[in-house]
C-alpha cells in the first residue's frame, strides 16, 4: 500500500462540523499531481495543479436522493423526452425515441472493438427503469442514480445548494491524499485479494464472474472509504464533472509561482469529437471508472483515469455526486 501523501493547503483548519449540508466531507485542498504517464495517453501529461477545499458528497447521489428531487421540482430527466429531428440530422426516424444507452451483457465472446456488441439504444429507460420498461429501482433505492445527463446532474445539485466538482477537485478528491499512486487505495490494484471497488472480473463483456459481490451497480457505500472518508469514487458509476473534454492535459508548468489553481479545463469548442465532425455535441469529462471497467478492456479504475461523455448522453453506468466551495456555503 502507498504512503506517498499530497501537501495540503491552508483550508485544512476549516472543521468538518461546519459541513453545509448532512453527508458531506471536507476536502482540505492541496497541490498535488494530475493525470498519469503510465496508462492512456488522454491522462497525460502529469502536472501540478492546486486546488482549494470544498465539501464534497461522501457518496454518490442515490435513487432515493433523486427521487425526492423529481417529486419535489417536477424534473424530466433527458431520457424522458424524444430527441429532437433537428439536433440529430442525419439520424434514422425509428431511432427517435426516448430513451437511454443500457449494457447488455452478450452470451458469448464478441468483438471488443465494435460497442454496439453490448451497448443498445433501449426504448423507455431512464432512471426509474435502467434496463428498459420491464425493470425498475425497487430495492436499488441505495443505488447511485444513473441514465442522467449533465444537465440533469446540474439541476439537481442547484436544487440542493451545491455545484457539480471540476476535473481537478474530482481527482484530488479521489487520492484521499495518496499523491502519485495509481489507485485511490494505493499502487496495487487488488492488495491481498481484497477488492475495494465495484469493477468487473472476467472477460469483459460476455463474462461477468462477480468476485467482488456485484454484477451490476452496488449499494453505495459498501465498499471501503478513501483517505478523505469518500466512498465509490473509483468503479460503481461513473460521474460527471464540469471540465470540457480534450483528449490530453496541459504541459507542466516548470515555475512553483505558475502552478494552476482551481482550473477549469479547456473551452467547450475544444471537446468536440475530431473523429465526427458533423455532430457538434460538446463533451464533458467524466471520473472515476465503473462497474463496467475491466482488466481486459477499460483500465480506468483510478483516479487519473477521464472519459469523454457527450452532454446529451445518459447510460445505466454514470452517475454524479455534488460539492460545496466555502465560498457558496
Amino acid at each position: 500500500m502507498s504512503t506517498r501523501t499530497a501537501s495540503t493547503g491552508t483550508s485544512t483548519d476549516v472543521p468538518r462540523s461546519d459541513a453545509p449540508f448532512p453527508g458531506m466531507v471536507w476536502i482540505p485542498g492541496g497541490t498535488y499531481r494530475m493525470g498519469s504517464d503510465k496508462h492512456y495517453p488522454e491522462e497525460r501529461p502529469v502536472h501540478k495543479v492546486s486546488v482549494d477545499g470544498f465539501w464534497m458528497d461522501q457518496y454518490p447521489v442515490t435513487n432515493e436522493r433523486f427521487a425526492r428531487f423529481v417529486a419535489e421540482t417536477g424534473h424530466c430527466t433527458f431520457a424522458e423526452i424524444p430527441p429532437n429531428p433537428a439536433d440529430y440530422p442525419g439520424a434514422l426516424p425509428e431511432m427517435l425515441f426516448a430513451g437511454s444507452l443500457v449494457f447488455v451483457q452478450p452470451s458469448g465472446p464478441v468483438d471488443r472493438r465494435d460497442f454496439t456488441n453490448w451497448w443498445k439504444w433501449t426504448k423507455a429507460a431512464y432512471w426509474q427503469r435502467p434496463h428498459g420498461p420491464d425493470s425498475s429501482i425497487a430495492g436499488l433505492e441505495q443505488h447511485p442514480v444513473v441514465h442522467v445527463t449533465f444537465g440533469d446532474a446540474e439541476a439537481f445539485a442547484a436544487w440542493e445548494g451545491k455545484a457539480l466538482p471540476t476535473e481537478a477537485e474530482w481527482e484530488f478528491a479521489a487520492r484521499g491524499g495518496l499523491d502519485g499512486a495509481a489507485y485511490a487505495w494505493g499502487d496495487e490494484f487488488i492488495p491481498e485479494g481484497r477488492y475495494l471497488a465495484n469493477t468487473w472480473q472476467g472477460e469483459f463483456p460476455w463474462q461477468q464472474l462477480a468476485k467482488d459481490g456485484y454484477a451490476q451497480t452496488s449499494p453505495v457505500g459498501a465498499f471501503p472509504p478513501n483517505g478523505y472518508d469518500l466512498c465509490d469514487m473509483i468503479g460503481n458509476v461513473w460521474e460527471w464533472t464540469t471540465d470540457w473534454y480534450e483528449p490530453k492535459h496541459p504541459a507542466e508548468e516548470v515555475k512553483a509561482c505558475c502552478i494552476p489553481r482551481n482550473p477549469r479545463g479547456p473551452r467547450e469548442e475544444d471537446s468536440y469529437d475530431a473523429c465526427q465532425p458533423a455532430i457538434r455535441i460538446p463533451r464533458k469529462v467524466l471520473k472515476g471508472g465503473s462497474h463496467l471497467c475491466a482488466p481486459n478492456y477499460c483500465r480506468r479504475y483510478r483516479p487519473a483515469a477521464r472519459f469523454p461523455e457527450p452532454v446529451d448522453t445518459s447510460t445505466c453506468h454514470v452517475g454524479f455526486r455534488c460539492i460545496v466551495r466555502p465560498a457558496a456555503a
